[in-house]
């Protein structure tokens, strides 16, 4: 059978959650508090713990799934009420759907697919709720109605894989610079342009590069979060994730390893190109960038989810579960942009019919 790990208070028995105001886990029912150090030994067996065999649908149900559907689910047993929790295989952390008490799925998180650090939650749900409200703040096409209408459907903290890649970089850079020069004797007027070739060279290195490991999530999305500060992330630790959903990596650091250089290609590339100065204008004719990639680490970082509804459709928020950064799209009222569109043309006009009344007045 699948095994979970749910942690208990060891006063009343509750479900104890990690609880990121006090960056301890808290008992909500008793209120007790637990360091974090007191349950490093239940995550030592995570290093060895062979897979353990899951439960099929066909042993548990009548129902028969179809086969590509039963690849992508497993089935595991709550141990404080019994009930099944059906999962992705992605799924590391997430909450009984009867009892709503916390799980960790411990054979998502063993062996290699053990996390080695993880960014704590720094901010909890109400801090993700007035985000939320803040963000709407100042937006001149914002319908007017939106903030009263809309509806959030859930909000929910999610610990996102990443891998973090370091690496060093050589680039080699050519230019094409020109410099142009006027002059007159009284009887002619002169240009002279100049061409130049330009050569750059540099070494940089770069830490801690981040790439989204998990395909469910819109990577646009996740790069919009950055940056995220290591300097809060500690050894991982399976309690962090007690009250939280929680996702392993389906993106390997190889197949992440491309967008990571690419990344960083453009950030030498920009880099080097800010070198070259003082001339008219210049070209970019070829660059050359080779990297040295060291192994990369496996990490969660902390994220907050908003599913919101209006007028039959969803909009999809997030905020940076360590520094606050909120992000999402909003809607946009077709009146008032057009409105704002024509009252601007209009001073426009104004001003320019301003400006000719008072050239011929002159």
């Amino acid at each position: 059978m699948a095994e979970v790990i749910e942690y208990k208070c060891p006063n009343c028995s509750g479900a104890i959650v990690f609880d990121s105001s006090i960056q301890k886990m808290k008992c909500p029912y008793c209120d007790s508090e637990l360091e974090m150090d007191s349950l490093k030994k239940l995550d030592e067996e995570l290093k060895d713990l062979p897979a353990s065999e899951d439960l099929s649908w066909e042993k548990t149900s009548g129902q028969q799934w179809q086969d590509h559907e039963a690849e992508e689910m497993r089935v595991y047993v709550c141990q404080s009420c019994g009930g099944e929790l059906v999962t992705e295989q992605t799924t590391a952390a997430t909450s009984c759907p009867y009892c709503d008490n916390p799980v960790v799925l411990k054979e998502r998180l063993s062996g290699d697919l053990k996390p080695q650090y993880v960014i704590p939650f720094q901010l909890d749900k109400n801090d993700a709720k007035a985000a939320f409200l803040n963000h709407l703040k100042g937006k001149k096409l914002l319908p007017s109605v939106f903030k009263d209408e809309n509806h959030i459907d859930e909000i929910k903290g999610l610990y996102v894989p990443f891998w973090l890649f370091d690496a060093d970089t050589e680039a080699d850079g050519k230019y094409k610079g020109t410099m142009v020069r006027h002059w007159s004797d009284g009887n002619y007027n002169y240009t002279e342009t100049s061409h130049f070739a330009l050569l750059r060279s540099a070494s940089m290195s770069y830490e801690r590069v981040p790439v989204d490991a998990s395909s469910k999530l819109d990577d646009q999305l996740m790069q919009s979060l950055e940056p995220f500060d290591f300097k809060d992330a500690v050894d991982f630790q399976t309690a962090y994730l007690a009250g939280y959903l929680a996702d392993r990596y389906d993106q390997n650091a190889e197949n992440s390893l491309d967008f990571a250089n690419q990344r960083m290609r453009q950030s030498t590339q920009h880099a080097l190109a800010a070198t070259v100065r003082g001339y008219g204008s210049i070209i970019q004719d070829d660059t050359s960038i080779r990297f040295k990639n060291a192994h990369p680490l496996y990490v969660l970082y902390p994220i907050w989810l908003l599913n919101t509804t209006w007028k039959g459709n969803q909009y999809v928020f997030a905020m940076n579960g360590q520094t606050g950064k909120f992000v999402g799209n909003l809607p946009m009222d077709q009146r008032k942009y057009w409105n704002y569109f024509l009252l601007t043309f209009l001073l426009v006009t104004l001003v320019i019919y301003g400006l000719v009344w008072l050239f011929y007045l002159m």
